[in-house]
């Protein structure tokens, strides 16, 4: 099982930078429900993952935006014709009970950044698709890699993000790697294309309002490696993590100003340790 290991560098206040942040609510999951929201042996229990998700980071109680009033959500996906083994996950999100232009907008790749631009105006989280079966392709993926300092303030500001599977599985759409490290913290991965039989919920899932029988009976896409400070959802049959999620305050992201202090700050540090050889 090959890891891959997913970095992103949420700048710490080495010289006390002290931004205030919210909580960002976050879910992220090894299984595809896109897709086996509409194809698969257990298309409601792939809709309840969906809902589950959905609800956990857009609720009111989790979210500062949508308690401002902000009710859509922005689901990231590409527009190619989906290849064999692959779905339009847009239409496992509709299936879920969601409904486009209503509850979401979508966008690919030539809108991505535009809609990353209205984030915490128009919308309340972000919704990304599985690169296997969705059809997430590195082409969104590149953006929101490249946006993460965005995504980053997003989320210390109260949003919200749900995540699907990533690993460049299936056809291959994602193949220059960088699944999920769009996240304000490190976590690791690791492929694992399996069939879900005794998967089962932890706790804090089934407070979330998910089942046994929500997890099982389709297919995953990767496990997670550690829980990256969040709680553990649901896991397979040998006890690897397949879904983790919470409400955390993230390490805020210094402003570039900022950014120039704790510089100067690190260049005195380092003078007068200097003077004292």
């Amino acid at each position: 099982m090959q890891k891959r290991f997913l970095r992103v560098a949420v700048a710490a206040a080495l010289a006390g930078a002290t931004l205030s942040a919210q909580a960002a609510a976050i879910f992220l999951t090894g299984h595809d429900p896109d897709f086996h929201a509409l194809v698969g042996g257990n298309a409601a229990g792939a809709q309840h993952i969906n809902q589950t998700a959905i609800s956990f980071v857009t609720s009111a109680a989790n979210n500062s935006f949508t308690a401002a009033g902000v009710n859509k959500f922005l689901f990231v996906e590409s527009s190619i014709a989906p290849p064999g083994g692959h779905v339009d996950g847009l239409g496992g999100v509709v299936a879920s009970g969601y409904v486009q232009g209503v509850n979401f907008d979508k966008a690919d790749a030539s809108g991505l950044n535009a809609a990353i631009d209205n984030l915490g105006t128009s919308y309340n989280a972000l919704v990304i698709a599985s690169d296997f079966g969705g059809i997430l392709t590195q082409a969104e993926l590149d953006i929101l890699r490249a946006r993460s300092a965005d995504i980053i303030k997003f989320l210390n500001k109260g949003g919200g993000i749900y995540a699907m599977a990533e690993g460049n599985n299936g056809v291959g759409l994602t193949p220059n790697g960088g699944w999920f490290s769009y996240l304000p913290f490190v976590v690791s991965a690791a492929n694992k294309n399996q069939g879900e039989v005794g998967f089962a919920v932890s706790s804090f899932g089934a407070g979330l309002g998910l089942t046994n029988s929500d997890v099982n009976g389709n297919a995953s896409h990767n496990v997670f490696l550690n829980d990256g400070g969040l709680h553990i959802v649901d896991s397979d049959a040998q006890g690897q993590i397949m879904s983790i999620a919470g409400v955390t305050a993230s390490v805020p992201t210094p402003e570039p100003e900022e950014y120039a202090l704790m510089g100067l700050g690190l260049l005195g540090l380092a003078f007068a340790a200097r003077r004292r050889t």
